[in-house]
């Protein structure tokens, strides 16, 4: 069904297409301990039947009319404490070519939820394996709505929503790897205070004053900044404090 053509050195090079599998991240984390494939193998499929998103939750996406898809990476240059550098590149990546299109108001909702407005447009989901202090393999899982137009959730979007027009997957695939490999090399390169900058120029809320719930309850702050870990920090009732993913929820 999908045709490389993208203009990459590795990513999508190599490409493993299943009609349908549980996850696309399972998947590939299975065929990378199976066999020695490649840096930047990717698996894609037209239905996920137990897709996974960050913090537990399942990624629902209709047959055929999204992109489904994970990429193996090795970063082997990042430490472990360096993680959340690779949900910089991906999610600037996945952010440019969504402005690309038009979308201006795209923006990533920490730490890795692309938004158009203050609808979810796609997920990111990074699994890593560590080694030592360093990280030896990385699956990327993307999920991107394209022509998918009813949703059981209301803060859901797509391509096909926000710009009434059908798009072919593989086309939108051709164009999204190249950003995706441009990021990710930059990352290889050294440029994280770069990578660190543009994430946060699109970061979702920055300097803003909104809802926060952390356990159980509801509070306002703003969000200033993130740290070198990744975590989010909040400035609130003349506090500043650092939060873990799991630690503090945005109500839209």
């Amino acid at each position: 069904m999908y045709k490389i053509l993208a203009n990459t050195l590795f990513i999508g090079q190599k490409l493993i297409f299943v009609p349908e599998c549980q996850s696309t991240n399972t998947l590939l984390a299975e065929l990378a301990t199976a066999s020695s494939l490649p840096e930047g193998s990717l698996v894609i499929t037209s239905t996920q039947t137990a897709g996974r998103g960050q913090r537990g939750n399942v990624w629902l996406s209709t047959t055929g009319l999204n992109l489904t898809f994970s990429i193996l990476l090795r970063p082997s240059f990042l430490a472990a404490r360096q993680q959340f550098q690779l949900t910089l590149a991906a999610s600037l990546a996945l952010c440019k070519f969504l402005k690309s299109l038009g979308l201006n108001e795209t923006k990533i909702k920490w730490p890795n939820d692309i938004l158009v407005g203050t609808k979810k447009i796609c997920g990111i989901l990074i699994e890593n394996s560590i080694q030592g202090e360093r990280i030896q393999q990385s699956i990327v899982g993307i999920g991107l709505n394209i022509n998918q137009i009813e949703f059981d959730v209301a803060t859901a979007t797509s391509l096909k929503l926000q710009i009434n027009q059908s798009y072919d997957l593989n086309d939108v695939l051709h164009q999204l790897l190249p950003l995706i490999e441009s990021a990710y090399l930059q990352l290889r390169s050294g440029n994280n205070n770069l990578l660190r900058n543009a994430y946060l120029q699109n970061l979702y809320g920055l300097n803003r004053l909104l809802p926060f719930e952390t356990e159980g309850k509801r509070f306002d702050g703003i969000i200033e900044d993130i740290d070198e870990h990744g975590r989010l920090i909040i400035a609130h009732s003349s506090n500043r404090k650092a939060y873990e993913m799991k630690e503090v929820t945005f109500i839209l």
